[in-house]
């Protein structure tokens, strides 16, 4: 693995301003999309290869074309990657009181027809299911405020009429599924602020300080799951205090994945003043803390116990990553796990993947 690439990472970014049928909304929304794209495909940010991060922009952004640009995603990434999937424009809150449900507005989208016009969560959710990836974010910045559509109503001019954004039902449907995580901008009966003038509304304005290094505060060299969302939550209502909270939605999430590179990865794990390993740390609870973090499904995570030469069908099946690693470095040391893994083997391995881990490297 190159040390300053991130070949896992896969996204989709789509971006509505200007709608065919319904009011507009401002264009700090497409700046958004192009901002992140930008920033994901940064060698110096977070180093995904261009040609995996995909945006679909206004006219581009049909209906068909979202599923299938959603479909492509299931195609090409595979269960060890990272999929990032990101919505800015319209969202409207369909059904009855009590049973409402959210459906996401294209630009083709027609209020007199939205069930075969739009995209439904149940949908959507069905869709990002057929993606294979193990680590899945979906980041949604919708029921936006400073355009001509103010978040209390969506509508077309001809008499349709919808409740802007999206419901609590909805994303706990869009966050279900092992590994999979949502951050929405704003909560259900909030609105999601694009200041007059701003390049990018205030969501993405944090987003992107976050993915371009500011998430990583423990610098790891990794922009993680839980660390992007505590750093939005923590510094978007700084920016607009009392009136726009981010969300967090994952229903089976037990890991805090890596998104993307922090800053190219070159940033070490334990800051600028990191020292040797001496002699009072134990080397094998060094290796233990750095595979729990580099591959945090386990030793099944890219292959790494298979490819440093051990056996799988020797370790035992635990509940979460870190488990298995405890138990499988243990069977290790023991001297079990297969009859071509060792330490230096297991090592080796993951200096190859990273090579630009300097914990790694003082082991």
């Amino acid at each position: 693995m190159n040390p300053t690439s991130y070949p896992q990472g896969h996204a989709l970014l789509i971006g509505v301003a200007n709608y065919q049928q319904i009011s507009s909304l401002p264009a700090a929304i497409l700046n958004d999309v192009n901002d992140v794209a930008a920033t994901l495909s940064s060698p110096n940010y977070c180093a995904y290869a261009p040609a995996n991060v995909v945006t679909l922009l206004d006219a581009s952004a049909t209906r068909a074309a979202v599923l299938k640009g959603l479909d492509e995603l299931a195609v090409r990434a595979n269960p060890d990657d990272t999929v990032c999937v990101f919505f800015s424009g319209h969202g409207a809150v369909v059904g009855s009181s009590g049973n409402e449900d959210s459906v996401l507005v294209t630009v083709d989208s027609d209020l007199a027809d939205t069930e075969n016009t739009t995209i439904s969560s149940d949908e959507l959710a069905a869709a990002l299911a057929q993606i294979k990836a193990k680590r899945l974010l979906l980041f949604i910045d919708a029921c936006h405020a400073g355009g001509a559509a103010i978040s209390k109503s969506l509508t077309d001019g001809k008499g349709h009429e919808f409740k802007s954004g999206y419901t609590q039902n909805a994303f706990a449907k869009l966050a279900a599924g092992s590994g999979r995580a949502l951050m929405a901008s704003c909560r259900a009966d909030e609105e999601s602020a694009v200041f007059v003038g701003a390049r990018n509304s205030v969501f993405t304005t944090v987003l992107l300080a976050g993915l371009r290094g500011a998430a990583d505060k423990n610098a790891s060299g990794f922009i993680k799951v839980f660390d992007l969302f505590n750093y939005i939550a923590e510094e978007v209502p700084k920016l607009i205090p009392d009136e726009q909270h981010p969300i967090f939605k994952a229903d089976n999430l037990e890991v805090n994945f890596a998104v993307a590179l922090s800053q190219g990865g070159k940033k070490s794990p334990y800051g600028p003043e990191a020292k040797p390993t001496t002699q009072q740390e134990d080397p094998w609870s060094v290796l233990e803390g750095i595979l729990v973090e580099l591959y945090p499904f386990g030793p099944r995570d890219q292959e790494v116990w298979s490819r440093a030469g051990g056996d799988l069908s020797r370790l035992q099946f635990h509940p979460t990553g870190q488990a298995e690693w405890h138990a499988a470095l243990r069977t290790l040391k023991q001297g079990g796990g297969g009859k071509n893994i060792n330490f230096s083997s297991l090592l080796k391995t993951a200096k190859e993947d990273f090579s630009n881990h300097p914990k790694l490297a003082m082991l």
